[in-house]
């Protein structure tokens, strides 16, 4: 009876141990935020994800770049969700034809399309290990779509050059090199293209792959994390005029609503 009762609360010791979900400081080997991560570091921190909490994170692959590193997307929910998902994103499209109500909520948040804004992929894996650890209940009702960094080529070309110039101890002197980054700048992808503009036109590699994906899903939000200059204001909705004619009143009005909770959150933190 003794034997069985260790051995139960053994298990139940190995089972909680397995649960616990390393943060991205404890996974990488340095606090987030001290340096830059390289694609490969961030693919297998998700990928991490993915393997010791396969019923609530699910990774795609949707392609590569022009230099071959992978392009991800995680999808993030309840596992009832996780197990539901074609059913949910069928479900989403026929409401968006007026044929039914949809039940779920779904965010697609998009980082790094300009590889030297490049601290949101850092942000992205902050992000995704909130949500699992303890923001679990915002997914009862929600999909969370991550896509940890659009531009791989450019980001790893910013993240190599900055990690080969930056000072140590750290220098926020303008005239320093870390601060001057030169052509061929992390920005563009492969291509020197802008891929913040190929939403629109959609001829490189790494969009077509992309908004295939997209349009499988066409999600309720998209947020499209960049970086401002570290002397230029932050902007936000609403967009400034003018703005294009197809853009509806509705959209606008809902613009100003979306950018009064914005600015009520800075105004909150100074």
């Amino acid at each position: 009876m003794k034997f069985r009762l260790f051995l139960a609360t053994l298990l139940i010791s190995l089972f909680s141990f397995s649960q616990q979900v390393k943060s991205p400081s404890e996974f990488l080997g340095y606090e987030l935020g001290t340096t830059f991560s390289r694609h490969h570091q961030v693919i297998e921190y998700y990928k991490y994800l993915a393997e010791v909490l396969p019923e609530v994170v699910q990774l795609k692959t949707y392609g590569t770049t022009n230099e071959g590193r992978e392009l991800l997307l995680a999808f993030v929910s309840t596992p009832s969700n996780i197990n539901n998902l074609e059913n949910i994103r069928k479900e989403h499209l026929e409401a968006l034809n007026g044929n039914v109500a949809s039940e779920k909520a779904l965010v697609w948040l998009s980082y790094n399309v300009h590889g030297n804004e490049a601290v949101s992929t850092e942000a992205s894996m902050k992000t995704i290990y909130e949500v699992v650890t303890q923001k679990k209940e915002w997914l009862e009702n929600t999909v969370v779509i991550f896509d940890p960094c659009i531009n791989p080529d450019g980001r790893d070309r910013y993240v190599n050059w900055y990690n080969s110039n930056k000072n140590t101890p750290y220098t926020i002197d303008p005239n320093s090199k870390e601060h001057h980054e030169g052509w061929l700048s992390g920005r563009s992808n492969h291509y020197m293209f802008d891929l913040n503009r190929d939403w629109a036109w959609v001829t490189q590699k790494e969009s077509k792959q992309r908004l295939a994906v997209y349009n499988d899903w066409l999600p309720h939000i998209h947020v499209d994390f960049h970086e401002q200059g570290i002397n230029n204001p932050y902007y936000f909705a609403p967009a400034a005029e003018p703005m294009h004619e197809v853009i509806t009143q509705w959209q606008r009005n809902f613009q100003v609503e979306i950018g009064k909770n914005h600015a009520k959150y800075f105004d909150e933190n100074g």
